[in-house]
This record gives C-alpha cells, sequence and structure tokens, in this order.
C-alpha cells in the first residue's frame, strides 16, 4: 500500500480499516509458488516451439493481416492498383484473390502443425469433440452470412477501393458483432483444436485471436474515415 492508499484508510472507521488490512495483508501473504501450474506445464511439453512448419504458420499468422492492410490502405492513397488494372472492381476482385489464398495457405500452415504435433490427452473427450464441432458451425455460419451480407467487394476491402455501400450494414451477423468474419474464422480454428485434441493449435488461435484484434483497431477507424469522407464531399457539391 502506498502513502495515499494508508491516508485513505485512516479516514475509514475501524472496522472497515481492519477489513481492508486483513485483505490486503492476504495478498501480500500470498505464496505463489505454491499455485499448481501442472496443467499448464503439461500443455507446453506438448507444443515444439522451434518446429519449422510452427514458425511458418506463425508467419503467415501475422503476416496476412500486415498484407491487405499495407495493400489497401496504398491503393486507398494512390489509386494505384485500379489503374493498373482498368477498373476499381477488377482490383479489388484480385486483391479479394489474393487474400483468398494467403489465407488458404495459412488454414493449410496451422493444420499441417496440427498434425505433426503431440495431441493432448486433457483433450481427448467427447465433450470437447462436440464443442469444437459446435463452434466450426458457429464459425462457418457468421463467416458465410458475413459474407453474403457484404458481398465480395464488401468483404475484401472495396472500401479503400471507392467502392463504398449505400448503408451500413446491421442485420446478421452484424448484430451480434462488428467483425463476424474474424471472430468466424477464429471460432472455426478453435473448432478445430478441439477435435484434433491440438495443444498447439490452441496457441496458434490465440496467436490468430491477438493479430484479430490489432488489425481491427487500425481497420474499424479508417473505414469509418472514409464513410465520413464521403458524406464530406457529398455536403460540399
Amino acid at each position: 500500500m502506498n502513502d495515499r492508499d494508508i491516508a485513505a484508510v485512516g479516514n475509514k472507521n475501524p472496522e472497515e480499516h481492519s477489513v481492508l488490512l486483513d485483505c490486503c495483508g492476504g495478498l501480500n501473504n500470498l505464496d505463489y509458488s505454491k499455485m499448481d501450474l501442472t496443467l499448464m506445464q503439461e500443455l507446453m511439453k506438448c507444443i515444439n516451439l522451434r518446429d519449422s512448419n510452427f514458425c511458418i504458420a506463425v508467419l503467415a499468422i501475422f503476416f496476412n493481416p500486415l498484407f491487405w492492410n499495407v495493400v489497401a490502405r496504398w491503393e486507398h492513397r494512390t489509386r494505384r492498383l485500379s489503374r493498373l488494372f482498368g477498373s476499381a472492381y477488377l482490383a479489388c476482385y484480385c486483391l479479394g484473390f489474393v487474400i483468398i489464398l494467403l489465407n488458404v495457405y495459412r488454414s493449410h500452415s496451422m493444420t499441417v502443425v496440427m498434425k505433426s504435433q503431440a495431441r493432448w490427452d486433457v483433450l481427448e473427450r467427447t465433450e470437447v469433440f462436440y464443442a469444437g464441432a459446435a463452434l466450426i458451425v458457429l464459425g462457418t455460419v457468421l463467416v458465410v452470412s458475413s459474407f453474403l451480407a457484404l458481398g465480395f467487394t464488401g468483404t475484401f476491402l472495396g472500401d479503400y477501393f471507392g467502392i463504398l455501400m449505400d448503408d451500413k450494414v446491421t442485420g446478421f451477423p452484424f448484430n451480434i458483432t462488428d467483425n463476424p468474419m474474424y471472430w468466424g474464422s477464429t471460432a472455426n480454428y478453435l473448432g478445430l483444436a478441439l477435435i484434433g485434441a491440438s495443444p498447439v493449435g490452441l496457441v496458434l488461435t490465440a496467436f490468430v485471436a491477438v493479430v484479430y484484434s490489432v488489425a481491427i483497431t487500425f481497420e474499424g477507424p479508417f473505414t469509418e474515415q472514409i464513410y465520413a469522407e464521403r458524406i464530406h464531399h457529398s455536403k460540399h457539391e
């Protein structure tokens, strides 16, 4: 406790003072060395972080969102791809096709690691298998319904090519989450990891979730800026 905390304690009545000191004392006297880390140790024993396939999968996970964000922002600033292909739509379709190929490769690289590394007996349970299957169904529903709601250009960064939607999509699945495509993909990977009883799959899925979370912090405000610019230009026309 610092001096400010002590001063605050001094202003409380004796009973509150005693309870607070007991709580703080309990936290300070907690012996973290006695915590049971057996499960975490068993998990890490099943994962080979030096596996080249693991490193490739991690690189694919980090590279994909970085690639499409950099390229799309470059296109938004310069319109180079649109001029190169002679059409904003054609340029968007080509970038979308590349993104699909990159995501297929990422999924393949993750699957290779899951199959090549050890399974975890803690996950070798019927209920875990069914939970994984349920996550895959949920993830597929989110991804497919998101694609149907946005269309190809809406899904694959058409906003950055100047292909803007008339109105914000607010129906399913966007009434559940703002980024159903990302979280649906994450649910699919988690489901595959559970079905395969793959500890390395759990770790890779955590990487996917972190990378998507970071991507969202950049993509969301930038997309809002694009639409704000359209409103600004329309008011001055």
